[in-house]
């Protein structure tokens, strides 16, 4: 019998209600509980994937050892054999201490009714952009008549860093220096006031940027400008301009060229009389070579000195062992000395001011060495055989209306100079220090003078720090000479005695801002004289306190 649809889907509905209620009955809990258990024995697993491996290959080691190379600066003094500037006060007032801070004041009075005050204060962070303040005075009256004289300074420079790579420095100050001309003889001369005042005034500028790190054409470059105007008491004036203009370009890594540029112009305009300009510029093209071992330079500088052309050599080369601690130097060079009435009187302040200017050419061959033995013990010497053009000599004024007190300023065509320089130096950190040099000149040659008047033959110095306790410090500082040749009044060469001068000086803590110190000058009582007729003073002494500003170190 065929069944139709509808009989089909009743049977079908009615077959499904059967299993339905058979696997209800089949899973029915008689425990009494209620609930249902589903029992499945299906587990899904996962396939495991594949994974990439990451084996880092370890870089091969570098057994190569790094070459550094370390420009150090040498720190030992030089002794030229130019005449050192007259200090009528021996005497070198400075503090034996190491501050701690930055700014201070410090202020005393001495035995030549000697008012002294210093102060340096210091503005600024230190990386970025910074300012030093500084300012000196100091004054003394001797037992002779006119014996006196009084210095006054006070500078301010400072610098700051603009973008990344550059870095501004300016500095402005001035110089005043009053003092009488008192070496006449016979002493029994009298002399209004005003008719043997010396004063002298010095208003200075400065203003350079050089660049931090090398440009990315290794270029190192740093331009200058310099500008003095100095003037006396007798309305004469001077103005001393220089621009320098020095590069560097890096080749490779042993090689570099040098050029500099410098134009150094001056004009002295003398009271109702004409103008004198004395100009000068000259080129300084070289090669650098710096290697492990060995430095040198090799270059030419032509010069232009008020349209007199010259040549001068510029060969230099510095030779060191693999540990730095001996180098042996050499080098043939030479360059020209502006003798500008402010040269000329930071020299010997007693002199008649020039009225014709003559430029000193200078040629240098040198050779020596320098080294270290040890963490303390430094040392080094040179002999050198110069020749000097167009020296200027002083020689005292006795004509008939001269009185010896003022000094008239030669010429000499040609000095030729043998000079032989030493210096051992010992050091044990900040604790003690001692620095001794001596520097000897023989000249000859002479063309024009029988001796070289007012050129030093011989000279000593040493300098002795020590800190004696925590708290307390003593320096010394000695320096001697043998006298240099002047003109007797029957012109002909005299020779002054020679000089030994040591002074001493103490200072100690007594508060944490507060130092109190001592300085003892000339202590054997010798009245040298450095320059004929001028007796230096004699045994002096000076003191007082150092008052610190409370700051945080750098």
């Amino acid at each position: 019998m065929i069944m139709n649809k509808q009989s089909l889907y009743k049977f079908s509905f009615f077959l499904s209600g059967i299993l339905a209620v058979g696997v209800v009955n089949a899973q029915k809990d008689t425990t009494g509980k209620g609930g249902i258990d589903i029992v499945s024995t299906f587990k899904p697993v996962l396939r495991e994937a594949a994974k990439i491996n990451f084996n880092a290959t370890p870089p091969a080691p570098d057994t190569t050892k790094a070459k550094l190379n370390y420009n150090i600066p040498n720190q030992n003094l030089l002794f030229a054999y130019q005449p050192g500037s007259l200090k009528p006060l021996a005497m070198d007032i400075d503090t034996a201490g190491r501050f701690d801070n930055s700014s201070y004041i410090k202020a005393g009075f001495g035995s030549l009714r000697t008012p002294f005050i210093q102060a340096g204060i210091s503005l600024g962070d230190g990386k970025t952009a910074g300012l030093n303040i500084y300012a000196k005075h100091v004054g003394s009256d001797g037992k002779r008549d006119f014996q006196k004289f009084s210095n006054t300074n006070v500078d301010l420079s400072g610098f700051f860093k603009s973008g990344n790579n550059l870095e501004w420095n300016a500095r402005i100050g001035m110089k005043q220096e009053k003092m009488y001309k008192y070496g006449y003889l016979p002493t029994s001369l009298t002399f209004p006031m005003d008719s043997i005042k010396v004063n002298f005034q010095t208003i200075s500028a400065r203003i350079a940027m050089h660049n931090i790190n090398k440009t990315e054409f290794g270029l190192t470059y740093s331009p200058e400008i310099k500008i003095d105007v100095f003037s006396d008491y007798l309305k004469n004036s001077e103005s001393n301009t220089v621009l320098n203009l020095p590069l560097e370009k890096t080749i490779g890594k042993s090689f570099a060229v040098k050029l500099g540029v410098t134009f150094d112009l001056t004009r002295l305009s003398p009271n109702n009389k004409t103008a004198i300009n004395n100009t000068m510029y000259y080129l300084s093209p070289s090669v650098l070579f710096k290697g492990s071992n060995i430095n040198a330079q090799v270059g030419i500088r032509p010069s232009w000195d008020n349209k007199t052309f010259k040549m001068f050599p510029n060969v230099l080369a510095d030779i060191s062992t693999e540990d730095e601690r001996f180098t042996f130097q050499a080098g043939w060079t030479g360059y020209i000395r502006k003798n500008t009435y402010q040269y000329l009187a930071s020299q010997n302040p007693w002199l008649w001011m020039p009225t014709t200017f003559k430029n000193t050419w200078i040629e240098e061959r040198f050779a020596g060495f320098k080294g270290s033995v040890g963490s303390h013990f430094s040392y080094a010497a040179k002999v050198a055989f110069n020749k000097l053009t167009n020296q200027p000599l002083f020689i005292n004024d006795t004509s008939a209306a001269g009185d010896g007190k003022s000094f008239n300023v030669v010429n000499e065509r040609q000095i030729k100079v043998v000079n032989f320089g030493g210096e051992l130096g010992f050091t044990i950190h900040e604790k003690f220090s001692l620095i001794t040099g001596v520097s000897f000149n023989q000249f000859s040659g002479l063309k024009d003078n029988e001796k070289a008047y007012g050129l030093l033959p011989l000279e000593l110095k040493a300098a002795m720090r020590l800190q004696i306790i925590k708290d307390l410090w003593l320096k010394t500082d000695l320096f001697a000479w043998t006298a240099p040749y002047y003109i007797e009044w029957d012109n002909s060469p005299g020779r002054l005695g020679g000089a030994f001068d040591l002074s001493a000086g103490l200072e100690f803590k007594i508060t944490k801002n507060l130092n109190l110190w001592t300085q003892f000058n000339n202590v054997f009582n010798r009245e040298y004289q450095r320059w004929s007729q001028y007796p230096v003073y004699g045994f002096n002494f000076v003191g007082g306190i150092v008052f610190s500003f409370d700051q945080k170190t750098r």
